[in-house]
């Protein structure tokens, strides 16, 4: 019953939909009481508008001595006006409004049904990965379906009952766009071209065995007992025609079948994990009551077990075999100038998303990440050369769809940690698959590129120690710094930048070891990361954000940057750093007393670092917090006043796992943050790095059940809450359990 979100009413908004896809393509489902509506997303479907960005000017010295003049002389408002100046693109300024390109919806198909007498429910099935409405007319009912076949490629929508409506697609007027659309009684076809040239196609087939007239701009269904609609989105990015062949409409299957064989794919990935919490089930109650319940202060042990559920759906759903990583929504968008142009954010966002993929046993998802970080490299290279004179690589704050790293976030760009914070998602990817050929040919040659950069960016001072500057602290700053206009500060060292370097140029070191490759680079990196700036504390208690204590311009800010060494690394546990991991929680109290957490991405980041933490309480209240805020009543995730993020609903799943099994200080903790309200549970099919797979359950927060199926033959050293250590060794392929 946790795999699927119920309600009794129809979406008043595109925001209560309910999201389908297949990676390449996406739908939200809404609709009133009459009318179903599918808005429409392609992956590539951009503006496109700046796909030829570049810099206007090379590297030039004296602009990177300039800056790291003003910031050993502590003038760190002109540094910050100077960097930005320097290093920030254009992009956020009022009179050059371009930043990035904005990923922009196809159209919407509309189908309003005629004599609905009621709107009974509304249901999306998360295991089997679909949509189902049903509505009641006089003479009887009528059922609809939707899904984006993972296999087939398509949209696919089905009515059965005694049907007769009007069928319309449209998109927002914009006059940025020429466009046309040809009706028949088969289908339609909609031509769109965006000013700058960009051109794609949404495509269908109709599979009726009723009436069909074409309207005017309406084609007219009558006296039908079935209507399935068969859909393709094409763009120029591979070609249109290659597109729609390589996706055909036309099949002989029935949609019964159809459904099945989508729905028995959807389940094989779905099914590789299964969290079960057990008490008072409200699954039978519509999604919105339950949210009202939790806003009234009322206990619903299972509603975590859904949200867990919803969030692989997403990840599934916008990431399989895809091109292109999920966006900030994913990849549904209704709007043609989405906020935040609905592109990628280096600096947590995307990030987020792919927290669960490696732990949670959805590795094919990380490769549309890993894909898309590839495809910057040539880019990043240039950039590094030609921003900073750096060999190595440089990720942009946010990019897009064309593949540039022009950092064109004026205000927000001047920071250099995109590209580290990225590889890590590679080393993850390794330590959880082992698999050697991927870290050869892949993240080896990443970690390589960006240790190359920090040879040439990083600064040794009279004291010998290696200095990042300019840095910052994405997305803060202190008063020392700030103007409106220069929403960071600019300084030296920020305790993200140390961390972010720490790490990655650690990744290169132990990759080369297990390579055997480069080992007079690997002297040098390991040189230069003894070296770095110590992760220091304040004078009362707290991790110092930036290089020496600062007074924060907003003491809760919504970017917890400098606890990445709490979560998503691991450098601060109570084993090897413990002086940090007090600290780092000093800092996350410190933030969320200031009402920090203030948005559905902060929330899941903030749960993650509590779970991290052991704090029990703390981890529960988050997710709560998550549920009254910042959820939606189909539970998509919020950023006030109230924009649609997915990385809330992809970031919590990795937050509920962190309460339930950690893996850091080699290793694994089970039920360090365990909720009062989860001490009955079990969670199946979870992998740990080395590559295992770890199974267990629970009863009166104790271990009932633990099951580990080795990888390869290894040992695994398991701490229970009763404060055991547990020794499990194995050869490939074998099993250790106990209960």
């Amino acid at each position: 019953m946790n795999y699927k979100i119920f309600l009794k009413t129809p979406s008043k908004e595109w925001l209560d939909g309910f999201p389908i896809g297949n990676g390449r393509l996406g739908a939200m489902v809404w609709g009133d009481k009459e009318t179903d509506v599918l808005s429409l997303n392609h992956e590539e479907l951009w503006t496109n508008y700046y796909s030829d960005r570049e810099l206007t000017s090379g590297f030039d010295q004296s602009m990177l001595d300039s800056v790291r003049f003003l910031l050993k002389e502590g003038d760190f408002f002109r540094a910050t006006a100077a960097t930005n100046a320097f290093f920030s693109g254009s992009g956020g300024k009022s009179q050059m409004p371009k930043r990035t390109d904005s990923f922009q919806p196809a159209g919407n198909l509309k189908f309003k049904i005629d004599n609905v007498a009621n709107f009974e429910n509304r249901e999306l099935h998360l295991d089997t990965g679909f949509a189902k409405i049903l509505r009641s007319t006089e003479n009887g009912t009528i059922q609809s379906s939707f899904f984006c076949h993972l296999e087939k490629g398509i949209i696919i929508a089905n009515w059965q009952g005694d049907i007769s409506g009007q069928l319309s697609f449209s998109r927002e007027h914009d006059n940025n766009t020429v466009d046309q659309i040809n009706l028949n009684k088969n289908g339609f076809k909609y031509c769109c071209s965006i000013a700058n040239g960009f051109e794609y196609v949404v495509a269908s087939e109709f599979d009726t065995d009723g009436q069909v007239k074409v309207c005017g701009e309406e084609i007219s269904i009558k006296d039908a007992k079935y209507l399935t609609i068969y859909l393709n989105i094409a763009t120029q990015c591979a070609g249109i025609e290659e597109e729609l062949k390589k996706y055909p409409l036309k099949s002989h299957t029935s949609f019964d079948e159809l459904l099945k064989s989508h729905s028995r794919k959807f389940k094989s990935y779905m099914d590789r994990v299964d969290f079960q919490l057990y008490g008072n089930d409200k699954s039978e109650l519509p999604i919105d009551e339950r949210l009202n319940g939790i806003r009234n202060g009322e206990e619903d042990i299972t509603l975590p077990v859904l949200y867990f559920n919803y969030g692989r759906y997403l990840l599934l759903s916008s990431s399989f075999k895809s091109k292109l990583p999920s966006n900030l929504q994913g990849i549904w968008n209704i709007k043609l100038k989405p906020e935040w142009n609905c592109d990628f954010h280096f600096d947590i966002n995307l990030q987020m998303y792919y927290w669960m993929a490696e732990p949670l046993n959805m590795p094919e998802c990380s490769e549309a990440l890993f894909n898309y970080a590839e495809s910057l490299i040539p880019h990043g290279k240039k950039v590094a050369r030609d921003l900073y004179g750096c060999r190595g690589v440089y990720f942009p704050l946010s990019g897009d769809a064309s593949y540039k790293c022009t950092p064109e976030a004026f205000g927000w760009a001047a920071w250099i940690g995109a590209a580290p914070w990225i590889a890590q998602h590679f080393w993850w990817h390794y330590t959880y698959t082992e698999d050697i050929e991927f870290l050869k040919n892949r993240a080896y040659p990443l970690f390589k590129e960006i240790a190359e950069f920090y040879e040439d960016y990083l600064v040794a001072d009279e004291n010998g120690i290696f200095q990042i500057m300019p840095s910052c602290s994405p997305e803060s700053s202190f008063e020392e710094a700030y103007v409106l206009e220069y929403s960071v500060a600019t300084c030296i060292s920020s305790a993200m930048d140390v961390q972010l370097a720490y790490d990655c140029l650690g990744y290169a070191i132990k990759s080369a070891d297990i390579l055997k490759l480069n080992f007079d680079e690997c002297k040098k990196w390991s040189y230069m990361r003894e070296h770095l700036p110590a992760f220091a504390i304040g004078s009362d208690g707290r991790l110092l954000e930036w290089n020496e204590e600062k007074k924060e311009t907003e003491p809760g800010h919504r970017h917890l940057s400098h606890l990445y060494g709490l979560y998503p690394s691991d450098l601060f546990n109570p084993i090897e750093r413990p002086e940090q991991y007090r600290a780092s929680k000093k800092s996350l109290d410190y933030r969320i007393a200031h009402d920090g957490g203030c948005t559905g991405w902060s929330t899941a980041w903030v749960m993650a670092c509590y779970a991290r933490l052991g704090e029990t309480e703390n981890t529960i209240s988050a997710l709560n917090r998550m549920f009254a805020k910042y959820s939606t009543d189909s539970l998509l995730s919020l950023h006030p006043p109230r924009i649609f993020q997915i990385d809330g609903n992809l970031g919590i799943p990795a937050a509920i796992l962190e309460a339930i099994v950690q893996c850091w200080g080699g290793k694994v903790h089970l039920l360090r943050a365990l909720p009062e309200e989860w001490k009955n549970g079990k969670l199946c099919g979870v992998k740990i790095p080395g590559g295992h797979t770890i199974s267990l359950s629970w009863e009166n927060a104790r271990i009932k059940e633990l099951k580990i199926e080795f990888n390869k033959t290894d040992k695994v050293i398991v701490c229970t809450p009763a404060n055991e250590e547990l020794v499990f060794s194995g050869e490939k392929g074998t099993f250790a359990a106990i209960g």
